[in-house]
């Protein structure tokens, strides 16, 4: 797995995953129970993982669709 998109937005990650699975990539979200940690003040960023394989194309999806990837 390689890390993709990196962000402490969780609207960008649910939209970030939409798109992934939109065009057949599977993606696994991490960090997202940081906030117990954190007191839910959303310094902590979360991450979105991908295969090695699909790193390159959902790359290209997230970029045509205006989403930095924060790494």
């Amino acid at each position: 797995m390689k890390e993709l998109l990196r962000t402490t937005d969780p609207t960008v990650i649910a939209y970030a995953t939409a798109l992934l699975k939109g065009e057949g990539i599977d993606c696994f979200a991490i960090d997202v129970h940081m906030s117990v940690l954190e007191g839910s003040i959303g310094v902590l960023p979360r991450r979105m993982m991908v295969r090695d394989a699909d790193l390159g194309r959902a790359e290209r999806v997230l970029r045509d669709n205006q989403i930095e990837l924060g790494r």
